[in-house]
């Protein structure tokens, strides 16, 4: 008896250590801003937030919009690849990257498009192309069906809209568990951060030490971590009974292994949306744009310079 808890107290301490060594603490976002940020990176204020975003190249404007725990550094590689036909605008959305958590504490979808709604009216752009990943996605959708006069062309890249076999990743697990998701806005174990990562993306060999430091440093913004729990627990409005009513010329584009949304999702766009058309990557993840942003932003750009 007595070897047991000598045992177990060991056990206990070693359980206390491992917690203990997991706890980060927050990162002032202006220690951030010299690894995060580029000559093209600006900050805007909207709701009482500086928005970080970028605006590169020339051409007709697309904005793009990132997913859950990404930034606008997941469409580098289309930035890249488009700014020669286009004005390319990406932005970290509230809760996430450099932008950082929303003062009022609201993350609903509604609350995103209104958001965007104002985000754009502030750069004076009332007319672009629109393309979304993820979550990023879901708002893209929803401002075609509530902005349908701005939107010119839509693209939806694994987008969610749809809950059909739709299992909830780890990370939302604990997010949404009680006790856990409190605990996850002071413990941050990096490897659940590359565990995640490794879960959106077909190739594993792609997901590097540098992109694994990308995720995890700027979920440690100040007010990231206790945002994402918010956001994730605001759950994700569908309005799946609208996307027919979509009129907007739109390009589905899906990573055949998305382990996140399911590929037959990417099918109910397609059937539901008139007026679009899908391509499928073999072996590609969750992530297509930033999994193989040549192909992808290839696709993309025929898509949107295509003549109606």
């Amino acid at each position: 008896m007595r070897k047991t808890l000598k045992y177990l107290g060991y056990f206990t301490i070693l359980l206390l250590v491992l917690t203990l060594s997991q706890l980060r603490c927050n990162i002032p976002v202006d220690d951030l801003k010299p690894l995060y940020t580029n000559a093209e990176s600006k900050f805007i204020e909207v709701d009482n937030m500086q928005v970080h975003y970028r605006i590169e190249g020339n051409g007709p404007p697309l904005v793009l919009l990132h997913g859950m725990a990404a930034s606008l550094h997941t469409w580098e590689g289309w930035v890249k690849e488009l700014k020669g036909d286009f004005k390319v605008i990406s932005l970290d959305l509230p809760a996430f990257g450099l932008t950082g958590p929303n003062p009022s504490g609201d993350y609903s979808i509604q609350y995103y498009l209104d958001f965007v709604h104002r985000f754009m009216d502030k750069l004076g752009i009332h007319e672009f192309h629109l393309a979304g990943n993820s979550l990023g996605g879901l708002i893209a959708w929803n401002y075609a069906l509530s902005y349908p006069h701005q939107i010119k062309k839509l693209i939806l890249i694994d987008a969610a809209g749809y809950t059909k076999n739709q299992a909830k990743p780890f990370i939302f697990k604990i997010a949404t568990t009680p006790v856990l998701k409190d605990v996850m806005e002071m413990l941050s174990p990096k490897y659940l951060f590359r565990m995640s990562i490794k879960d959106v993306y077909g190739n594993d060999e792609l997901v590097t030490d540098s992109l694994v430091d990308r995720y995890y440093n700027l979920m440690l913004r100040d007010g990231n971590r206790k945002a994402f729990v918010q956001r994730t627990n605001s759950g994700f409005e569908f309005q799946t009974e609208r996307i027919p009513e979509i009129e907007t010329p739109t390009l589905i584009q899906w990573g055949e292994v998305d382990k996140w949304i399911p590929l037959e999702h990417a099918t109910l766009f397609q059937q539901a949306i008139p007026n679009s058309q899908l391509i499928v990557y073999k072996g590609v993840g969750h992530v297509p744009m930033e999994e193989i942003p040549v192909v992808t932003a290839a696709d993309a750009r025929a898509f949107l310079l295509r003549a109606p």
